[in-house]
């Protein structure tokens, strides 16, 4: 017997369990050891400098806006 169930795929997952950075539980924690390190090359990379006093949060949404600036990062 078959089930009339729909299918999901890893992108209709991710947008229904994701949520924006302002309201992550978590996000006034300082940034992760892994933003950092890739926040400083993405911010090299960019012309920008680190900002001082950073959480997860504002590490993450800084990611997002430099990865699309980058020349190296593919959209």
């Amino acid at each position: 017997m078959s089930q009339n169930t729909p299918e999901t795929t890893d992108e209709s997952v991710a947008a229904s369990t994701s949520k924006p950075p302002q309201e992550w539980v978590t996000g006034d924690e300082p940034p992760t050891g892994a933003q950092l390190s890739y926040l400083e090359t993405l911010a090299r990379e960019v012309g920008e400098e680190m900002p001082a006093d950073l959480t997860k949060a504002r590490a993450s949404e800084l990611i997002d806006e430099y990865r699309a600036r980058s020349p190296r990062v593919e959209s």
